[in-house]
């Protein structure tokens, strides 16, 4: 049995202070003690970081921004750098011509190269809105560095190390098998890429959403298969977008972009539903719990008014709240402005339309979404599917030019 090593007070205080940090908002850490181990290696007798981790965060560019939902694990990864070790954001641009599975139950078409080479040209300078660039604590790579080198045969050895029946024990693939929905070949080599990529970079820690979790994991296995040491999985909570269901994601239009106009970006957090404001304010704020204000509407401005500040400056989050406040919560609007009591917990928005009586039937409600013509508090909703909660207070829903009116919840 072996004796554990006893550490001097000050790299035991450095080790705990680290790990109180990183290992905050995780999901899982793979495995369990790993990350502690980690750290112990890399600070010395005097508290100092002097073996810097490799820290791992691969985005594919499969649209040209970065979306709040992104930015929860940026903000880690920012925390790593504080703290002394080396961020390695990852732009999967050769992984993008496969297309990541992940949590997905059909086949999603490749992107082309051009789109990828377009959209990547974005996301660096959108990380940088979160995490830092300064050269000692930053080391950036796109994975057609390595991938792209590979021959044929180079492959099939990467693929001899993983065997059939672990692929298909991921959870979304068996979902498929069992629905008979088809596979693609190229759909099961995804996570073996992103399995090497770590192997490449020699990462010591990967970070991802939970939805990321197998992908990464196959990064140990295949770094074990080669006799280094394995990589370390941090795992964190996917969040949900705007319609308060769905994943946030551009191809859902429930998004806060990170290069949104802060009127927009303030606009549209403003439309969250309350359900979702713990887990923002944890996620994506650094407000303390104890100076949340409890009344919904004010929780919701605090939140935007922090994330504004943090993407724009602290003069654009107050002037986009004084705008929200002058258009909507100060009522700009009719003064004889029409009422109506809704009992619905949630309701669609074409029925909500059409039980106002803005529009004749769903059909004409959803061409009135579908045309840019429908707001909700002043922020128009594209979305034929989207979903209005209830919320105490009023929300202001205009469909065209002159049908406007106060949806009162009840």
């Amino acid at each position: 049995m072996n004796t554990p090593v006893a550490l001097s007070p000050q790299k035991e205080a450095e080790v705990n202070r680290q790990l109180a940090i990183l290992s905050a908002n995780t999901v899982q850490i793979v495995p369990e003690e790993g990350l502690r181990k980690k750290l112990i290696k890399s600070i010395d007798d005097a508290g100092k970081v002097t073996k810097p981790l490799r820290i791992k965060f691969g985005m594919d560019p499969t649209a040209p921004d970065i979306h709040l939902g992104h930015t929860v694990v940026l903000k880690k990864l920012r925390e790593f750098q504080d703290l002394g070790h080396i961020a390695i954001p990852l732009i999967g641009d050769y992984t993008t011509l496969i297309g990541d599975p992940s949590g997905r139950n059909k086949t999603r078409p490749p992107l082309t190269p051009e789109d990828i080479k377009s959209n990547a040209a974005t996301y660096f300078e959108q990380a940088f809105k979160v995490i830092s660039d300064n050269p000692d604590v930053l080391e950036m790579h796109e994975n057609s560095e390595w991938l792209g080198k590979l021959t044929f045969a180079d492959t099939i050895k990467m693929c001899a190390q993983v065997t059939v029946a672990q692929i298909i024990q991921r959870e979304d693939f068996a979902t498929r098998l069992d629905n008979n929905t088809p596979i693609s070949m190229h759909e099961l080599l995804y996570p073996i890429m992103q399995g090497q990529d770590s192997v490449a970079l020699n990462a010591d820690i990967e970070l991802g959403g939970t939805d990321q979790t197998f992908n990464c994991l196959m990064g140990r296995q295949l770094m074990h298969s080669k006799g280094m040491e394995e990589q370390i999985v941090m795992t964190f909570p996917l969040i949900e977008g705007l319609d308060g269901t769905e994943k946030m994601s551009k191809s859902k239009d429930n998004y806060v972009g990170v290069t949104d106009t802060p009127n927009d970006m303030f606009g549209k957090l403003m439309s969250a539903p309350d359900a979702l404001l713990e887990k923002y304010r944890t996620l994506l704020t650094t407000i303390p719990a104890e100076e949340m204000p409890e009344h919904p509407m004010k929780a919701k401005k605090a939140i935007a008014s922090f994330i504004v500040t943090q993407f724009h400056s602290a003069e654009a989050a107050t002037a986009a709240q004084q705008d929200f406040e002058t258009r909507f919560s100060k009522k700009e609007v009719p003064d004889d402005l029409p009422e109506f009591e809704v009992n619905d917990a949630e309701i669609g928005l074409a029925q909500l339309i059409v039980k106002v009586g803005f529009a004749p039937s769903n059909n004409e409600a959803r061409r009135l979404i579908k045309q840019g013509a429908v707001k909700l508090d002043g922020t128009t909703v594209n979305d034929t599917d989207h979903n209005v909660q209830k919320q105490p207070a009023p929300l202001i829903l205009q469909a065209g030019r002159r049908r406007i009116g106060q949806i009162n919840f009840v």
